[in-house]
């Protein structure tokens, strides 16, 4: 699949490129054969890379598993140390953390940050007032929507940067998925911001160390798919049915043309529209449970 389809996650952009056009991109996978928990890893090292992968220089870390959409409770606890363990490592001994859980609490496949917020151990008002020490200062905001503000994420968030001074935000957010088995079973973290809206097409101002003055490290959950991407796959599997038949029908067809079928097929209203699996309530809040987890971890430092 190309990236005619729309996707916010690295490992499916990565799945576009042919392997022996990988120059200024290193790709690391494994799986813990004890949890079924597979780790990739992608590093996109220079504008070469940049300019392949279409993301900006930095590290782009998926977690997947299936055990994550289900409710199987024996995830939680392996999920959230190896998402802890990746953000250790990119908080680099920083100690005052500034959460953002970014989306809108109304709309439920978009409610995961804010779901993330309502979680933490916030602390740093214990450290102001004498009542816990040797632990790091976290802080925290869900600064809403700008339809529900009428404010930038990026103006509310600079503003805040400024007064608190944190050595580093941790930026939650909802994401798009383009292959629907990636909805709410993956969490991506990266080291190069966020576009807020993003993953519903609705791009804000970044958020990242160049409009906040200080690193920003993005914890992100594919939880909608466009509904051009359902009907690609729906194409694409009946291309591939056709060509285990020996009619080689697929040659014809592009990427591009494949996602112009797909549009052609829909009404404009549908074109434009996003959607979520119907047990999205339960997932966001199981999921935003892990993430929380894995910061608060930071609490027993």
């Amino acid at each position: 699949m190309d990236r005619y389809i729309r996707t916010d996650l690295a490992l499916e952009l990565k799945d576009d490129v042919e392997e022996g056009s990988l120059d200024g991109i290193k790709i690391y996978t494994k799986k813990n054969q004890g949890t079924n928990i597979v780790e990739t890893r992608i590093d996109v090292m220079n504008e070469k890379g940049e300019k392949t992968l279409g993301k900006p220089v930095g590290t782009y870390i998926t977690l997947e598993s299936t055990a994550l959409r289900g409710s199987d409770e024996d995830i939680h606890k392996p999920l959230s140390e190896t998402l802890h363990k990746y953000l250790k490592t990119m908080i680099r001994g920083k100690e005052k953390i500034l959460v953002v859980g970014l989306g809108n609490r109304e709309v439920t496949p978009d409610a995961l940050g804010p779901y993330v917020v309502d979680n933490l151990y916030i602390t740093r008002h214990l450290l102001a007032e004498g009542i816990v020490s040797s632990v790091r200062e976290i802080s925290a905001i869900s600064p809403g929507v700008m339809a529900q503000t009428g404010i930038e994420s990026s103006t509310i968030l600079k503003a805040l940067c400024e007064k608190v001074k944190p050595d580093v935000v941790i930026a939650v957010d909802a994401l798009a998925a383009r292959e629907p088995s990636r909805l709410n079973s993956t969490i991506q973290i990266c080291d190069t911001g966020i576009s807020p809206g993003a993953g519903v097409g609705n791009n804000r101002i970044m958020l990242n160390e160049e409009t906040l003055g200080v690193k920003v490290i993005a914890i992100g959950v594919p939880t909608v798919i466009s509904v051009p991407a359902i009907v690609y796959q729906a194409i694409d599997s009946m291309l591939e049915a056709i060509l285990d038949k020996n009619v080689k029908v697929e040659d014809s067809l592009s990427e591009e043309d494949k996602y112009n079928v797909a549009c052609e097929l829909l009404e404009p209203e549908l074109a434009a529209m996003f959607v979520t699996p119907k047990n999205i309530d339960e997932a966001v809040k199981r999921v935003s449970f892990t993430i929380s987890e894995a910061i608060n971890k930071f609490f027993e430092l």
